[in-house]
């Protein structure tokens, strides 16, 4: 969190902010389909290993079917998710936890009738 006085700026050791305060972003890669994310902690936050993100699915929503050399997990808040792991699909819906292994293609796809919430950790990618 960044205090701002004057011409001095102030850089505390932690957040705490309301995630409805982080900007809400349209995914731009190709092949997203309605879908949004909020980067809720990150480097910049002073975070050294790890970016929080929270994704926002319409209905019908994809996040494009990729693989990089980089874990997620995963924690469905709420809605119901189908999750495309190398060739294997399960259904989460809130509650559920789920692990993408590095380098293995993978998908997340809005299967309900309402909006799909899930909150994605991953390491920083430099």
């Amino acid at each position: 969190m960044t205090f701002k006085r004057l011409r001095f700026e102030i850089k505390l050791g932690f957040k705490c902010v309301h995630h409805t305060k982080v900007k809400l972003e349209s995914m731009q890669e190709k092949g997203a389909e309605g879908i949004k994310v909020r980067w809720l902690i990150k480097e910049d936050d002073g975070a050294p290993n790890f970016a929080m993100r929270l994704f926002e699915l319409e209905p019908k929503g994809a996040s494009p079917l990729h693989s990089h050399n980089w874990e997620h997990e995963v924690y469905v808040l709420e809605g119901n998710c189908q999750v495309t792991c190398d060739h294997e699909k399960c259904n989460a819906s809130a509650g559920y936890v789920v692990y993408v292994p590095p380098n293995e293609k993978h998908q997340f796809v809005n299967a309900g009738k309402s909006k799909l919430k899930f909150l994605c950790l991953v390491p920083h990618h430099k």
